[in-house]
């Protein structure tokens, strides 16, 4: 998760536009972590950064984007994956060069060699102030041979190991990158004059941008007063997107890889539906993300579909919280039932995924708190077995309810009256991608690179 934006507007009149757009555009991004949000702007001589605990609304104030003056911004919003959820840990972070200057860093993903080049880099003198694998990359990029920004940046991400999307920020550029695999999405968009890149299309559309095209898998883009140039390429053997980014974690108003997201999910219901169709009365989703597979899943049944659980739309997404504890009290917080809907009735309930199984089970319990005869759980993704160490906080394996148990024994785990999960060939069918397309790891347990199964989040803590 994680969200990033950037922005290059060299003709603005208004000294604050940068920071304002960047600041909607993060608005845009808030799904994509609620843990703490910050800003680097600069007017061609310095950089000056904002960044607190908290969500963008929180964080900044109008004298925050009143200082935060220049040409240029990029933004950030934190869900933790590597390093605890402490302001130290917030981003963008800042690496100064005595030739070169100042760097400001936002990142989505996750190096999973950060460990061993903090080490070596520790022994070289180098002194580190956070347990983030963002302030590795940015000490990698500085201590980088090169005479630029450029070089520094192409030498140092080429030495890590891991799936990075990064907006950088100096006084004269903004750099967008990429890993060769293209993990983590992010975007190329305009505005009159300004050049703007995101996490996603929504970002663009919230502030009236217009898409341009992907920031293609290795590549790493400069955009300065001329406009965006291709600085470097890497290439991998595949590109692969990951998978859930379609499921779950991207908004449904954005596209992937010129496709929708709403549209790819209501496919997946409908393959669903023909999966595992159900005898029920009604077809309900879990708000918000599953929505439209739960609209495909009822298109394809004929069953009405009908909301039969209301959200709390100031409870954070639970799957991002960073605690198991806050979990589990979020679940009773986030739905209100009702039960006019369900009383009596057969319920399909859809979801896009069951991680650990902490929050189904309540679930299913309030819906036949609130009358459900039955409880039909339908799951537009398959069973997670494995652990992501590219930029998403799932859990440790252990702590998958499929890594342990087989459908029918997590079926009577939740107390849900059949359970349904949509199988791997129809998840990626939906997208219209290939399987050489995509990272399906969590799934499946292939990865496209060699990871370290034994980290966790807290890895660069104990360092």
């Amino acid at each position: 998760m994680c969200g990033i934006s950037g922005i290059w507007s060299p003709a603005a009149t208004d000294p604050t536009e940068a920071a304002r757009l960047t600041f909607f555009a993060l608005y845009a991004l808030q799904h994509r972590g609620q843990e703490s949000a910050g800003m680097a702007a600069t007017d061609g001589r310095d950089l000056r950064v904002v960044r607190r605990m908290g969500l963008v609304g929180q964080v900044f104030a109008e004298p925050d984007l009143g200082a935060l003056t220049g040409r240029a911004a990029i933004g950030h919003t934190r869900y933790s994956t590597t390093g605890s959820s402490r302001i130290e840990n917030a981003q963008p972070m800042v690496v100064r060069d005595e030739a070169l200057g100042e760097l400001a860093i936002g990142h989505n993903g996750n190096v999973i060699d950060a460990r061993e080049h903090r080490q070596q880099l520790e022994a070289d003198g180098v002194r580190f102030d956070t347990s983030s694998d963002t302030e590795v990359m940015a000490k990698a990029i500085a201590s980088a041979p090169g005479r630029s920004w450029d070089e520094r940046i192409e030498h140092g991400l080429g030495s890590l190991t891991g799936a990075w999307s990064l907006v950088m920020l100096t006084p004269t550029a903004l750099y967008a990158v990429r890993d060769p695999f293209g993990v983590r999405p992010l975007c190329l968009g305009r505005k009159g004059d300004a050049w703007l890149v995101a996490s996603e299309t929504s970002a663009l559309d919230t502030i009236g941008a217009t898409y341009v095209r992907e920031v293609e898998p290795g590549e790493l883009l400069r955009i300065d007063d001329r406009g965006p140039v291709t600085v470097a390429r890497t290439s991998a053997d595949r590109h692969a997107l990951c998978v859930f980014e379609h499921v779950y974690l991207a908004s449904a108003s954005s596209e992937l890889a010129g496709r929708s997201v709403y549209a790819t999910r209501e496919r997946m219901g409908e393959i669903l539906a023909t999966e595992h169709a159900a005898a029920a009365d009604v077809v309900i989703p879990v708000p918000d993300s599953a929505i439209p597979a739960a609209v495909g899943y009822a298109r394809a049944t004929g069953i009405p579909f009908r909301e039969g659980l209301i959200k709390n739309r100031y409870i954070g997404r639970t799957f991002i919280q960073p605690s198991q504890e806050l979990r589990r009290h979020n679940v009773a917080l986030k739905y209100n039932a009702l039960r006019g809907v369900l009383s009596g009735k057969r319920v399909v309930v859809v979801d896009d995924s069951i991680v650990r199984g902490s929050t189904s089970g309540p679930i299913v319990d309030l819906l036949r708190r609130n009358g459900a005869r039955e409880v039909h759980m339908r799951i537009c993704s398959p069973p997670i077995r494995w652990s992501c160490h590219f930029g998403v906080d799932m859990a440790r394996k252990d702590e998958l309810i499929a890594a342990h148990l087989q459908v029918e024994d997590i079926r009577r785990h939740i107390g849900a009256d059949s359970l349904g999960y949509l199988s791997l060939e129809g998840m990626i069918g939906a997208t219209g991608a290939t399987t050489e397309q995509l990272c399906s790891a969590c799934f499946t347990g292939d990865y496209p690179m060699t990871v370290q199964l034994e980290l966790d989040k807290g890895v660069l803590e104990r360092a």
